[in-house]
């Protein structure tokens, strides 16, 4: 059994909802069912009371969570393929390839990321999803940042409900973009099709920024900024806009082919068969130290080729990659 403990202040935008769907949001590591089991057995106060899943809180509120979890043998130790980036006694960073699923689930009960993690580090079965912080899609690739002690993956989980954790991604976009911007656009599931995401007024609340780091005749490269971390954010907002990511096979739609393309360059796009992103930098806190960390991970082979082909050769192809985060907003 594990120790549980978090200590939390009611943000403002969660004011007037019900206790167990504010925890949910603010403790994503938890489902809603365990969430509710604690509260309806005494494990959170809120102001130094019991309370139920129902009842509505105010900003500023302070919840307390005391509880145990047991961990979870059921996700096996496996030897999964992953890079190390950073490792110490409390955090890891990892470099996840694209096709590589993140957690155990539906149609994905093993050699995922997180099993591979139980090899690499069998005390992670101690702690929330063996410490995993956030996730990426199966076909996503790039740095996954874990926490290695519970003390840690409290703060972190902290410092990501308090948007101190930046994250940044390099992406391949159909269309070209005349400057980069914002979205603001809350993400929920799809009314009809429930395997996609969708911007819908009932959703949560989502922020994307994107600057323009390259444009080409028909897509653009671009880097982007996540300040919340909905599932398919940055799918969803670039397609909301008109500007899908090269590949996405559920936002994407089909390739736009420029205007003379040649073989090669049409055979480049028609051949990209997964979305064109990749989380390249996360910058963070020490958990332990208070040391700010920051980490890169260069685009893979798959995106290098894509991205060489749009421009027209490797060298521009470097040069845009290597590009930093835009200073002008």
């Amino acid at each position: 059994m594990t120790a549980i403990s978090h200590s939390i202040s009611i943000p403002e935008e969660q004011a007037g909802r019900r206790l167990d769907q504010a925890l949910a949001e603010l403790l994503p590591d938890y489902s809603r069912s365990r969430i509710k089991e604690w509260i309806l057995g005494g494990c959170v106060l809120l102001d130094g009371a019991v309370a139920q899943p129902r009842t509505l809180v105010a900003a500023g509120q302070q919840v307390e969570l005391q509880a145990t979890v047991a961990a979870r043998a059921a996700v096996v130790a496996q030897d999964v393929p992953f890079e190390v980036v950073h490792e110490d006694d409390a955090v890891l960073v990892v470099l996840k390839p694209a096709g590589l699923v993140v957690h155990p689930g539906a149609g994905n009960p093993d050699a995922t990321l997180e099993n591979g993690l139980r090899r690499h580090a069998p005390a992670l079965a101690a702690l929330p999803r063996s410490g995993l912080l956030h996730r990426l899609d199966k076909d996503t690739s790039g740095l996954v940042l874990v926490a290695k002690t519970l003390a840690a993956h409290t703060h972190l989980t902290r410092a990501l409900q308090e948007r101190e954790i930046t994250r940044e991604y390099r992406a391949i976009v159909n269309g070209v973009m005349t400057a980069g911007g914002t979205v603001e656009a809350p993400i929920g599931r799809h009314p009809t099709q429930r395997t996609r995401m969708a911007v819908v007024g009932s959703g949560r609340p989502a922020v994307t920024h994107y600057r323009v780091l390259g444009r080409f005749a028909a897509h653009s490269f671009i880097a982007v900024r996540l300040e919340t971390g909905r599932t398919h954010q940055i799918r969803v907002h670039m397609a909301h806009i008109g500007f899908p990511i090269l590949g996405d096979p559920t936002y994407g739609g089909r390739p736009r082919l420029p205007a003379g393309a040649d073989a090669a360059l049409i055979a480049a796009l028609q051949g990209f068969r997964r979305q064109a992103l990749h989380a390249s930098a996360i910058r963070f806190r020490h958990p332990a130290s208070g040391e700010w960390l920051e980490f890169g991970a260069p685009l893979p082979q798959d995106m290098r080729a894509a991205l060489a082909a749009l421009a027209g050769s490797a060298a521009t192809a470097q040069r845009l990659e290597a590009l930093p985060w835009p200073k002008a907003l």
